[in-house]
């Protein structure tokens, strides 16, 4: 009963709870004990919520009590730790926050308790939540479950391999270029940076720059992290960019008033693309055809003028730079990680070149405009190759070198402009690693690309797998 409970996504453990056929108690169990005996070698989890097995016994009341339930009652969750949790701690990845014990959950993890979730633990992630992948001085190096030599990915690492080795059925991550959708096409699971200011990212650091910074729900199916997101959306008074009152339906199986359009790309616009991912993401247009939806190759001219992860560059030293020495102002040398000394010695932007990236950000959101005047979502890759080994920082991609910031190349242009995308597996390497698409959408289209990811994944060739732990 315990693996089919760790391997059961949160809908479905809802499911469970509400008919009384398994208790809150059994499900959060049954995580503790996956955590046991999986972490020591993955490393995801950071901080045990010490109150976990109370709130599923308060659960466990509710239910048998008849109380109405959320959506969500007596299911566990994770989060990043650089998510505040009121009475857990959130150390951000870093000697400088050791210890530190937030008095006020973040509003995303709010919303989840306020579904009815419980909140399992803490988890990993690089230092200050700055790079792709999720290690740091204070809680060390998270593995793949898929292979424990490969990363995770970063800086949600940790979530994404919590998720994939069943520690955690539902996760919340954070996204600056690539940080939910990245570490879940290298573990293998779904997860989703909605339209920019959709989910508030009150009590999340850091928070520079506003503009590009997300908050999303990681999980291993299309249902849950629209669930989800369907709980967490929306404006909570504090976070200005957060105003949208667009409502979002939580049912992602119904069928469109009409056939909709989607084009596929993998480049020009995103950097070079190992074979294997270009020919997954070809593989999810053609089922996606097969299922009746108008689909043909596209091209955005945008992308192909003004590369998008240089746009972002130029823009976000410049504003990310007076946070990082703000929070290192006074500190010893070996209380900071790679990531922050990098980032503190980097050049400034010039005026010129902040407000010529900045007329190139306008540039690339009025070329996605006109993309979706015609088409409805976009397939591309997520990370133009599979997880790749620890501590690699350059790469050869059909045949051009290129360093580590260039896996950004695909999701870096959503941060930018603000749209919303999905990471879904639906292939494998000839190693066996995870092989994920991205399914972008228009502003505010999160319904659209979620029906489009569940389509998907009815018809996945990977649906099952699970990594050897």
């Amino acid at each position: 009963m315990s693996d089919d409970l760790i391997y059961s996504d949160a809908t479905k453990l809802a499911e469970l709870i509400r008919k009384k056929e398994v208790s809150p108690v059994e499900v959060v169990q049954a995580h503790l004990d996956r955590i046991d005996a999986v972490d020591p070698k993955v490393n995801a989890i950071v901080t045990l919520a010490a109150d976990a097995l109370k709130s599923a016994k308060l659960a466990e009341k509710a239910v048998l009590a008849g109380d109405e339930l959320g959506p969500l009652h007596g299911v566990p969750f994770t989060a990043k730790d650089s998510i505040d949790t009121a009475g857990v701690l959130t150390q951000r990845g870093s000697p400088i926050f050791k210890g530190r014990l937030p008095d006020r959950d973040a509003t995303s993890v709010a919303r989840l308790k306020k579904a009815g979730g419980i909140l399992l633990a803490k988890t990993n992630l690089p230092e200050f939540s700055y790079w792709i992948e999720s290690d740091n001085l204070l809680s060390g190096r998270s593995n793949n479950p898929w292979d424990l030599e490969r990363t995770p990915g970063g800086s949600s690492g940790g979530e994404s391999a919590a998720i994939a080795a069943g520690m955690s059925p539902l996760g919340l991550g954070t996204d600056l270029a690539i940080s939910v959708r990245g570490p879940a096409a290298q573990t293998g699971i779904t997860s989703m940076k909605a339209t920019h200011g959709r989910v508030p990212m009150t009590g999340i650091w850091p928070r520079a720059p506003r503009r590009f910074w997300h908050v999303g729900p990681m999980a291993r199916s299309v249902r849950d992290v629209a669930l989800a997101f369907s709980q967490l959306a929306g404006s909570d008074g504090e976070d200005a960019f957060a105003t949208s009152t667009v409502q979002f339906d939580a049912g992602v199986g119904r069928a469109p008033y009409r056939q909709l359009r989607v084009g596929w790309m993998v480049g020009p616009g995103f950097g070079p693309v190992d074979s294997e991912v270009a020919a997954t993401v070809k593989v999810a247009a053609e089922a996606l055809k097969d299922l009746g939806l108008s689909v043909e190759e596209v091209r955005i001219p945008a992308l192909e003028r003004d590369f998008a992860l240089e746009v972002f560059n130029r823009l976000h030293v410049m504003e990310m730079k007076p946070a990082f020495a703000e929070a290192t102002a006074g500190r010893k040398p070996d209380e900071l990680y790679n990531m922050a000394k990098t980032m503190l010695g980097l050049p400034d932007t010039t005026m010129k070149d902040y407000i010529e990236a900045e007329q190139a950000a306008e540039r690339l959101r009025d070329g996605y405009a006109e993309y979706f005047r015609k088409y409805d979502a976009l397939i591309t890759h997520v990370l133009p190759i599979p997880a790749h080994k620890h501590g690699v920082e350059e790469f050869v991609i059909d045949g051009k070198k290129v360093d580590a910031t260039y896996l950004q190349g695909a999701t870096v242009p959503l941060n930018v402009t603000g749209l919303p995308g999905v990471a879904m597996r639906f292939g494998t390497s000839k190693e066996g690693l995870p092989i994920n698409v991205q399914i972008v959408g228009s502003w505010l289209a999160e319904s659209t690309i979620l029906h489009v990811a569940s389509l998907l994944e009815k018809v996945s060739p990977v649906q099952g797998l699970r990594p050897n732990l």
